[in-house]
Protein backbone atom coordinates (compact mmCIF):
# COMPACT_ATOMS: atom_id res chain seq x y z
CA UNK A 1 0.00 0.00 0.00
CA UNK A 2 1.56 3.86 -0.49
CA UNK A 3 3.70 5.93 -2.74
CA UNK A 4 6.91 7.00 -2.18
CA UNK A 5 7.89 10.23 0.03
CA UNK A 6 9.88 11.99 -3.77
CA UNK A 7 6.12 11.36 -5.34
CA UNK A 8 4.69 12.94 -2.19
CA UNK A 9 6.96 16.48 -1.90
CA UNK A 10 5.87 16.86 -5.30
CA UNK A 11 1.58 16.45 -5.21
CA UNK A 12 -0.43 18.99 -3.75
CA UNK A 13 -3.71 18.43 -5.98
CA UNK A 14 -5.53 15.79 -7.92
CA UNK A 15 -5.21 17.78 -10.82
CA UNK A 16 -3.53 21.17 -12.32
CA UNK A 17 -7.08 23.23 -11.25
CA UNK A 18 -11.05 22.28 -11.51
CA UNK A 19 -12.41 22.29 -14.74
CA UNK A 20 -14.53 20.79 -18.01
CA UNK A 21 -13.90 17.97 -19.54
CA UNK A 22 -13.17 17.45 -22.98
CA UNK A 23 -15.97 15.64 -24.56
CA UNK A 24 -15.69 12.45 -26.29
CA UNK A 25 -17.24 10.09 -28.81
CA UNK A 26 -19.54 7.15 -27.39
CA UNK A 27 -17.16 4.62 -25.78
CA UNK A 28 -17.42 2.01 -28.29
CA UNK A 29 -17.13 3.74 -31.34
CA UNK A 30 -13.36 4.07 -31.20
CA UNK A 31 -13.28 7.20 -32.61
CA UNK A 32 -11.20 10.73 -31.70
CA UNK A 33 -12.49 10.97 -28.27
CA UNK A 34 -10.11 7.77 -27.69
CA UNK A 35 -13.06 5.85 -25.73
CA UNK A 36 -14.39 8.23 -22.97
CA UNK A 37 -18.02 8.99 -21.97
CA UNK A 38 -18.94 11.89 -23.23
CA UNK A 39 -19.30 15.27 -20.84
CA UNK A 40 -22.95 14.59 -21.00
CA UNK A 41 -22.86 11.85 -19.57
CA UNK A 42 -21.15 12.50 -16.73
CA UNK A 43 -22.90 12.12 -13.18
CA UNK A 44 -23.96 15.85 -11.76
CA UNK A 45 -21.43 17.20 -12.20
CA UNK A 46 -18.77 15.57 -10.92
CA UNK A 47 -15.41 16.37 -12.01
CA UNK A 48 -12.71 14.15 -10.42
CA UNK A 49 -9.51 16.61 -11.31
CA UNK A 50 -11.22 19.25 -9.21
CA UNK A 51 -10.01 19.52 -5.74
CA UNK A 52 -13.16 20.48 -4.18
CA UNK A 53 -14.90 17.66 -5.55
CA UNK A 54 -12.43 15.76 -2.43
CA UNK A 55 -13.97 18.06 -0.20
CA UNK A 56 -17.55 16.61 -0.52
CA UNK A 57 -19.10 14.38 2.19
CA UNK A 58 -18.57 10.99 1.61
CA UNK A 59 -21.97 9.92 0.58
CA UNK A 60 -22.11 12.53 -1.90
CA UNK A 61 -18.47 11.34 -3.28
CA UNK A 62 -19.63 7.83 -3.78
CA UNK A 63 -22.79 8.16 -5.14
CA UNK A 64 -21.01 10.16 -7.82
CA UNK A 65 -18.38 6.88 -8.12
CA UNK A 66 -21.93 4.84 -8.07
CA UNK A 67 -23.15 6.75 -11.44
CA UNK A 68 -19.98 6.49 -12.71
CA UNK A 69 -19.12 2.74 -12.25
CA UNK A 70 -22.75 2.75 -14.75
CA UNK A 71 -21.61 4.65 -17.62
CA UNK A 72 -20.70 2.71 -20.76
CA UNK A 73 -16.93 3.32 -20.27
CA UNK A 74 -14.37 5.22 -18.35
CA UNK A 75 -15.62 8.89 -17.96
CA UNK A 76 -12.63 11.48 -18.69
CA UNK A 77 -11.41 14.69 -16.57
CA UNK A 78 -9.24 17.44 -16.26
CA UNK A 79 -8.69 17.69 -19.60
CA UNK A 80 -7.21 21.14 -21.28
CA UNK A 81 -6.41 22.23 -17.78
CA UNK A 82 -2.57 22.26 -17.82
CA UNK A 83 -0.56 24.83 -18.88
CA UNK A 84 -1.62 25.95 -22.31
CA UNK A 85 -4.51 24.06 -22.33
CA UNK A 86 -2.44 20.96 -23.54
CA UNK A 87 -3.16 19.04 -20.67
CA UNK A 88 -5.27 15.84 -21.99
CA UNK A 89 -6.30 14.56 -18.83
CA UNK A 90 -6.93 11.24 -17.54
CA UNK A 91 -9.64 8.47 -18.03
CA UNK A 92 -11.00 7.24 -14.71
CA UNK A 93 -11.12 3.38 -14.23
CA UNK A 94 -13.75 3.18 -11.18
CA UNK A 95 -14.77 -0.41 -11.69
CA UNK A 96 -13.19 -3.41 -10.36
CA UNK A 97 -12.91 -5.45 -13.71
CA UNK A 98 -10.84 -2.11 -15.35
CA UNK A 99 -8.63 -1.37 -12.36
CA UNK A 100 -7.32 -5.86 -12.18
CA UNK A 101 -6.94 -5.27 -15.97
CA UNK A 102 -4.94 -2.23 -15.69
CA UNK A 103 -3.39 -3.66 -13.04
CA UNK A 104 -1.88 -7.03 -14.45
CA UNK A 105 -1.16 -6.09 -17.72
CA UNK A 106 2.30 -3.76 -17.56
CA UNK A 107 3.15 -3.83 -20.47
CA UNK A 108 0.25 -2.22 -21.50
CA UNK A 109 -0.58 0.32 -18.52
CA UNK A 110 3.14 1.68 -17.73
CA UNK A 111 4.54 2.80 -14.28
CA UNK A 112 7.59 4.80 -15.73
CA UNK A 113 6.39 8.08 -16.08
CA UNK A 114 4.31 8.41 -13.01
CA UNK A 115 2.01 7.18 -11.31
CA UNK A 116 1.44 10.12 -8.87
CA UNK A 117 -1.12 13.21 -9.92
CA UNK A 118 0.47 15.22 -11.17
CA UNK A 119 3.76 12.76 -12.65
CA UNK A 120 6.69 13.87 -10.18
CA UNK A 121 8.77 16.40 -12.23
CA UNK A 122 11.75 14.61 -14.14
CA UNK A 123 14.56 17.20 -12.00
CA UNK A 124 12.99 15.19 -8.76
CA UNK A 125 13.21 11.86 -10.21
CA UNK A 126 16.95 12.64 -10.95
CA UNK A 127 17.56 13.88 -7.92
CA UNK A 128 15.69 11.88 -5.35
CA UNK A 129 15.97 8.88 -7.11
CA UNK A 130 12.93 6.80 -8.69
CA UNK A 131 10.83 4.22 -6.52
CA UNK A 132 9.96 1.34 -7.27
CA UNK A 133 6.03 2.21 -8.03
CA UNK A 134 7.43 4.81 -11.21
CA UNK A 135 9.49 1.96 -12.60
CA UNK A 136 8.52 -0.45 -15.33
CA UNK A 137 10.22 -3.96 -16.13
CA UNK A 138 13.44 -4.65 -16.19
CA UNK A 139 14.16 -2.29 -13.62
CA UNK A 140 11.70 -2.78 -11.87
CA UNK A 141 11.58 -6.55 -11.31
CA UNK A 142 15.81 -6.04 -10.74
CA UNK A 143 15.25 -4.04 -7.72
CA UNK A 144 12.15 -6.04 -6.51
CA UNK A 145 14.39 -9.06 -6.22
CA UNK A 146 17.25 -7.59 -4.67
CA UNK A 147 14.52 -6.21 -1.95
CA UNK A 148 12.71 -9.36 -2.02
CA UNK A 149 16.22 -11.22 -1.22
CA UNK A 150 16.65 -9.33 2.11
CA UNK A 151 13.66 -10.25 3.29
CA UNK A 152 14.94 -13.02 5.16
CA UNK A 153 13.15 -15.53 7.28
CA UNK A 154 15.29 -14.73 9.77
CA UNK A 155 14.05 -11.04 9.58
CA UNK A 156 10.58 -11.85 8.81
CA UNK A 157 10.33 -14.10 11.98
CA UNK A 158 12.22 -10.92 14.18
CA UNK A 159 9.75 -8.47 12.89
CA UNK A 160 6.40 -10.40 13.57
CA UNK A 161 8.28 -10.23 17.39
CA UNK A 162 8.46 -6.55 17.34
CA UNK A 163 4.97 -6.03 16.04
CA UNK A 164 3.86 -7.80 19.24
CA UNK A 165 6.33 -6.19 21.61
CA UNK A 166 5.22 -2.65 19.81
CA UNK A 167 1.65 -3.29 20.29
CA UNK A 168 2.14 -4.74 23.82
CA UNK A 169 4.07 -1.15 24.97
CA UNK A 170 1.33 0.99 23.12
CA UNK A 171 -1.70 -0.66 24.64
CA UNK A 172 0.36 -0.12 28.53
CA UNK A 173 0.46 3.94 27.23
CA UNK A 174 -2.86 3.81 26.47
CA UNK A 175 -4.29 2.43 29.46
CA UNK A 176 -1.61 4.43 32.15
CA UNK A 177 -2.02 7.64 30.23
CA UNK A 178 -5.46 7.89 28.83
CA UNK A 179 -4.15 9.67 25.53
CA UNK A 180 -7.08 11.37 23.57
CA UNK A 181 -5.95 11.13 20.13
CA UNK A 182 -5.77 7.47 18.49
CA UNK A 183 -4.02 8.73 15.70
CA UNK A 184 -0.83 10.35 17.19
CA UNK A 185 -0.55 7.50 20.33
CA UNK A 186 -1.32 4.28 18.12
CA UNK A 187 -1.78 4.20 14.94
CA UNK A 188 0.76 5.60 14.07
CA UNK A 189 3.38 4.81 16.47
CA UNK A 190 2.84 0.88 15.48
CA UNK A 191 3.81 1.02 11.78
CA UNK A 192 6.25 3.91 12.35
CA UNK A 193 8.31 2.18 15.41
CA UNK A 194 8.39 -1.73 13.21
CA UNK A 195 9.72 -0.12 10.54
CA UNK A 196 12.23 1.61 11.87
CA UNK A 197 13.13 -1.67 13.78
CA UNK A 198 12.99 -3.32 10.77
CA UNK A 199 15.70 -1.14 8.73
CA UNK A 200 18.19 -0.64 11.77
CA UNK A 201 17.35 2.97 12.29
CA UNK A 202 18.69 4.23 15.76
CA UNK A 203 16.98 5.59 18.30
CA UNK A 204 17.88 9.19 18.31
CA UNK A 205 17.49 9.78 15.20
CA UNK A 206 14.04 8.56 15.00
CA UNK A 207 11.73 11.48 15.95
CA UNK A 208 13.81 13.53 13.39
CA UNK A 209 13.00 11.21 10.64
CA UNK A 210 9.53 10.81 11.86
CA UNK A 211 9.41 14.87 11.19
CA UNK A 212 10.82 14.86 7.80
CA UNK A 213 8.26 12.26 6.95
CA UNK A 214 5.32 14.43 8.24
CA UNK A 215 6.22 17.61 6.62
CA UNK A 216 6.93 15.52 3.05
CA UNK A 217 3.66 14.21 3.15
CA UNK A 218 1.42 16.44 5.01
CA UNK A 219 -0.08 17.83 1.88
CA UNK A 220 0.02 14.91 -0.45
CA UNK A 221 -3.41 15.05 -2.61
CA UNK A 222 -4.65 18.45 -0.43
CA UNK A 223 -5.73 21.23 -2.36
CA UNK A 224 -3.94 24.60 -1.13
CA UNK A 225 -4.58 28.36 -1.22
CA UNK A 226 -1.91 29.87 -3.72
CA UNK A 227 -0.38 31.92 -0.80
CA UNK A 228 -0.11 29.12 1.45
CA UNK A 229 2.38 27.01 -1.47
CA UNK A 230 4.30 30.33 -2.13
CA UNK A 231 5.17 30.48 1.42
CA UNK A 232 6.62 27.21 2.15
CA UNK A 233 8.05 26.38 -1.45
CA UNK A 234 9.60 23.59 -1.75
CA UNK A 235 9.05 22.36 2.07
CA UNK A 236 8.46 18.84 1.20
CA UNK A 237 10.97 18.54 -1.17
CA UNK A 238 13.62 19.72 1.38
CA UNK A 239 12.06 17.03 4.24
CA UNK A 240 12.58 14.91 1.12
CA UNK A 241 16.49 15.65 1.05
CA UNK A 242 17.19 15.86 4.49
CA UNK A 243 15.64 12.06 5.70
CA UNK A 244 17.09 10.53 2.45
CA UNK A 245 20.34 12.13 3.41
CA UNK A 246 20.23 10.59 6.82
CA UNK A 247 19.09 6.84 5.35
CA UNK A 248 22.37 7.58 2.85
CA UNK A 249 24.55 7.88 5.55
CA UNK A 250 23.46 4.88 7.75
CA UNK A 251 23.98 2.77 4.23
CA UNK A 252 27.14 4.35 4.06
CA UNK A 253 27.99 2.70 7.75
CA UNK A 254 26.28 -0.56 7.41
CA UNK A 255 28.07 -1.19 4.07
CA UNK A 256 31.66 -0.67 6.20
CA UNK A 257 30.02 -2.92 10.06
CA UNK A 258 26.50 -4.88 8.66
CA UNK A 259 24.37 -5.10 11.28
CA UNK A 260 21.44 -7.60 11.50
CA UNK A 261 18.97 -5.33 10.10
CA UNK A 262 16.87 -4.56 6.59
CA UNK A 263 19.45 -1.64 5.45
CA UNK A 264 22.73 -3.90 5.53
CA UNK A 265 20.83 -6.81 3.73
CA UNK A 266 19.98 -4.24 1.17
CA UNK A 267 23.39 -2.80 0.91
CA UNK A 268 25.25 -5.53 0.84
CA UNK A 269 22.92 -8.11 -0.95
CA UNK A 270 24.37 -8.98 -4.22
CA UNK A 271 21.31 -10.14 -6.68
CA UNK A 272 22.59 -10.44 -10.02
CA UNK A 273 26.23 -8.18 -9.94
CA UNK A 274 23.53 -5.63 -8.05
CA UNK A 275 23.22 -4.06 -4.79
CA UNK A 276 21.14 -1.07 -3.78
CA UNK A 277 22.60 1.78 -4.01
CA UNK A 278 22.46 5.22 -1.50
CA UNK A 279 20.32 6.75 -3.65
CA UNK A 280 18.13 3.28 -4.86
CA UNK A 281 18.21 2.86 -0.57
CA UNK A 282 16.84 6.29 0.37
CA UNK A 283 13.64 6.00 -2.51
CA UNK A 284 13.18 2.60 -0.99
CA UNK A 285 13.35 3.91 2.55
CA UNK A 286 10.94 6.70 1.57
CA UNK A 287 8.71 3.90 0.27
CA UNK A 288 8.82 2.27 3.39
CA UNK A 289 8.17 5.42 5.75
CA UNK A 290 5.49 6.89 4.02
CA UNK A 291 3.98 3.66 2.33
CA UNK A 292 3.93 1.74 4.82
CA UNK A 293 3.53 4.13 8.12
CA UNK A 294 0.54 6.79 6.41
CA UNK A 295 -1.32 3.84 4.73
CA UNK A 296 -1.06 1.46 7.99
CA UNK A 297 -1.98 4.30 10.25
CA UNK A 298 -4.92 5.13 8.28
CA UNK A 299 -6.54 1.81 7.88
CA UNK A 300 -5.31 1.18 11.89
CA UNK A 301 -7.68 4.68 12.55
CA UNK A 302 -10.53 3.68 10.08
CA UNK A 303 -10.74 0.48 11.62
CA UNK A 304 -11.32 1.70 15.19
CA UNK A 305 -14.07 3.94 14.12
CA UNK A 306 -15.94 1.58 11.84
CA UNK A 307 -16.14 -1.27 14.35
CA UNK A 308 -17.40 1.68 16.39
CA UNK A 309 -20.11 2.70 14.37
CA UNK A 310 -21.05 -0.90 13.38
CA UNK A 311 -21.90 -2.20 17.18
CA UNK A 312 -23.16 -5.31 15.77
CA UNK A 313 -19.54 -6.19 13.68
CA UNK A 314 -17.83 -5.03 16.61
CA UNK A 315 -19.55 -7.20 19.19
CA UNK A 316 -19.25 -10.30 16.43
CA UNK A 317 -15.42 -9.63 16.43
CA UNK A 318 -15.24 -9.52 19.96
CA UNK A 319 -17.16 -12.41 20.62
CA UNK A 320 -14.86 -14.60 18.51
CA UNK A 321 -11.35 -12.86 17.83
CA UNK A 322 -9.64 -16.27 16.50
CA UNK A 323 -12.59 -16.63 14.10
CA UNK A 324 -13.24 -13.18 12.71
CA UNK A 325 -9.84 -10.80 13.46
CA UNK A 326 -8.46 -12.09 9.53
CA UNK A 327 -11.81 -11.04 7.63
CA UNK A 328 -12.15 -8.12 9.82
CA UNK A 329 -8.61 -6.56 8.83
CA UNK A 330 -9.65 -7.00 4.91
CA UNK A 331 -13.48 -5.60 5.31
CA UNK A 332 -11.54 -2.46 6.94
CA UNK A 333 -8.96 -2.38 4.07
CA UNK A 334 -11.97 -3.16 1.70
CA UNK A 335 -14.26 -0.21 3.15
CA UNK A 336 -11.95 2.76 3.72
CA UNK A 337 -9.63 1.75 1.12
CA UNK A 338 -6.39 3.91 2.52
CA UNK A 339 -4.61 4.62 -0.99
CA UNK A 340 -7.35 6.56 -3.03
CA UNK A 341 -6.15 6.56 -6.65
CA UNK A 342 -2.84 5.67 -8.96
CA UNK A 343 -2.51 6.21 -12.30
CA UNK A 344 -0.65 4.89 -15.36
CA UNK A 345 0.08 5.90 -18.98
CA UNK A 346 -0.72 3.70 -21.95
CA UNK A 347 2.36 2.41 -23.83
CA UNK A 348 -0.36 1.40 -26.94
CA UNK A 349 -3.76 1.83 -28.41
CA UNK A 350 -5.83 -0.71 -26.25
CA UNK A 351 -9.52 -1.44 -26.23
CA UNK A 352 -10.13 -2.10 -22.15
CA UNK A 353 -11.85 -5.31 -21.24
CA UNK A 354 -11.76 -6.92 -24.93
CA UNK A 355 -12.19 -6.43 -28.54
CA UNK A 356 -15.45 -4.35 -28.47
CA UNK A 357 -14.04 -2.55 -25.64
CA UNK A 358 -13.49 1.58 -25.10
CA UNK A 359 -10.38 2.23 -27.14
CA UNK A 360 -7.82 3.79 -24.84
CA UNK A 361 -4.83 5.82 -26.96
CA UNK A 362 -1.11 5.78 -26.70
CA UNK A 363 0.07 7.94 -24.71
CA UNK A 364 -3.27 8.61 -22.68
CA UNK A 365 -3.39 8.75 -19.02
CA UNK A 366 -5.88 6.82 -16.55
CA UNK A 367 -6.45 6.76 -13.13
CA UNK A 368 -6.98 3.39 -11.05
CA UNK A 369 -9.60 4.14 -8.31
CA UNK A 370 -9.38 1.71 -5.93
CA UNK A 371 -11.81 2.66 -3.49
CA UNK A 372 -14.87 2.56 -6.42
CA UNK A 373 -13.49 -0.82 -7.24
CA UNK A 374 -13.78 -2.11 -4.03
CA UNK A 375 -17.57 -0.68 -4.19
CA UNK A 376 -18.40 -2.25 -7.66
CA UNK A 377 -21.85 -3.64 -6.98
CA UNK A 378 -20.88 -6.26 -9.64
CA UNK A 379 -18.51 -8.03 -7.51
CA UNK A 380 -19.34 -6.84 -3.77
CA UNK A 381 -22.66 -7.53 -2.36
CA UNK A 382 -24.44 -4.73 -0.11
CA UNK A 383 -20.66 -2.42 -0.85
CA UNK A 384 -21.97 0.40 1.48
CA UNK A 385 -22.48 -2.38 4.16
CA UNK A 386 -19.20 -2.96 6.72
CA UNK A 387 -19.26 -7.04 6.93
CA UNK A 388 -16.41 -8.51 8.48
CA UNK A 389 -17.77 -12.18 7.39
CA UNK A 390 -17.87 -10.47 3.73
CA UNK A 391 -16.29 -14.09 2.09
CA UNK A 392 -15.09 -13.92 -0.93
CA UNK A 393 -13.83 -10.30 -0.58
CA UNK A 394 -11.15 -9.73 -3.48
CA UNK A 395 -10.52 -6.14 -2.79
CA UNK A 396 -7.76 -4.37 -4.09
CA UNK A 397 -6.98 -2.65 -0.98
CA UNK A 398 -3.23 -3.78 -1.68
CA UNK A 399 -3.25 -3.13 -5.20
CA UNK A 400 -4.95 -4.64 -8.50
CA UNK A 401 -2.21 -7.47 -8.68
CA UNK A 402 0.53 -7.99 -11.04
CA UNK A 403 4.04 -6.62 -10.64
CA UNK A 404 3.30 -3.94 -8.29
CA UNK A 405 0.66 -5.74 -5.76
CA UNK A 406 1.59 -4.03 -2.64
CA UNK A 407 5.49 -5.50 -0.97
CA UNK A 408 4.26 -4.89 2.28
CA UNK A 409 0.68 -6.26 2.27
CA UNK A 410 1.73 -9.39 4.57
CA UNK A 411 3.30 -6.69 7.60
CA UNK A 412 0.14 -4.38 7.13
CA UNK A 413 -2.13 -7.02 8.02
CA UNK A 414 0.14 -8.47 10.77
CA UNK A 415 0.12 -5.08 12.37
CA UNK A 416 -3.46 -4.63 12.22
CA UNK A 417 -4.41 -8.16 13.16
CA UNK A 418 -1.97 -7.85 16.57
CA UNK A 419 -2.38 -4.37 17.50
CA UNK A 420 -6.75 -5.07 17.16
CA UNK A 421 -6.04 -8.30 19.50
CA UNK A 422 -3.69 -6.44 21.83
CA UNK A 423 -6.34 -3.56 22.17
CA UNK A 424 -9.82 -5.44 21.90
CA UNK A 425 -8.53 -7.92 24.54
CA UNK A 426 -6.78 -5.37 27.38
CA UNK A 427 -9.91 -2.71 26.73
CA UNK A 428 -12.56 -4.11 24.89
CA UNK A 429 -14.79 -0.95 25.70
CA UNK A 430 -11.84 1.00 22.90
CA UNK A 431 -13.53 3.33 20.74
CA UNK A 432 -13.99 6.54 18.70
CA UNK A 433 -15.23 9.22 19.50
CA UNK A 434 -17.03 11.55 17.11
CA UNK A 435 -15.87 11.86 13.41
CA UNK A 436 -12.25 11.34 12.60
CA UNK A 437 -10.82 14.72 11.30
CA UNK A 438 -10.12 13.39 7.21
CA UNK A 439 -7.81 15.17 5.26
CA UNK A 440 -9.96 16.48 2.14
CA UNK A 441 -7.06 14.14 -0.35
CA UNK A 442 -7.17 13.06 -3.44
CA UNK A 443 -4.51 10.52 -3.09
CA UNK A 444 -5.02 8.80 0.12
CA UNK A 445 -7.68 8.32 2.65
CA UNK A 446 -5.95 10.21 5.48
CA UNK A 447 -6.98 10.25 8.87
CA UNK A 448 -5.48 13.30 10.64
CA UNK A 449 -6.85 12.56 14.31
CA UNK A 450 -9.80 10.13 15.86
CA UNK A 451 -10.94 10.77 18.97
CA UNK A 452 -11.13 8.14 21.48
CA UNK A 453 -11.59 6.40 25.11
CA UNK A 454 -12.24 2.99 26.45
Amino acid sequence: MGTTASDAGATTTSGATAGGVRPGTDARSGGEGGGSATAADRPGGADLADPAFWGLPAPVRAAAFAELRRLPAPARFGAGQGRGGRDRGFHALVRHADVVEASRTPGVFLSGPGVTTPEPARWVRLLFGDSMVNLDDPRHAQLRRIVSRAFTPRLLSRVEEDIRRVATELVDRVEHERPRDFVNAVAAELPFRVICDMMGIPAEIRRAILDQVNHASEHTGVARPLRERLRTPGRGLRALARMQGMVAALGRERRRRPADDLISALVTADVDGRRLTGRELGAFFSLLLVAGVETTRNALAHGLHLLTVHPDQRALLLGDLDRHLGGAVDEIVRHSTPIIQFRRTLAVDHRLGGPDGPLLRAGEKVVLYYGSANHDETVFADPEAFDITRTPNPHLGFGGGGPHYCLGAHLARQEMKVLYRELFTRLPEARSVGEPDLAPSSFDHRVRALRFTF
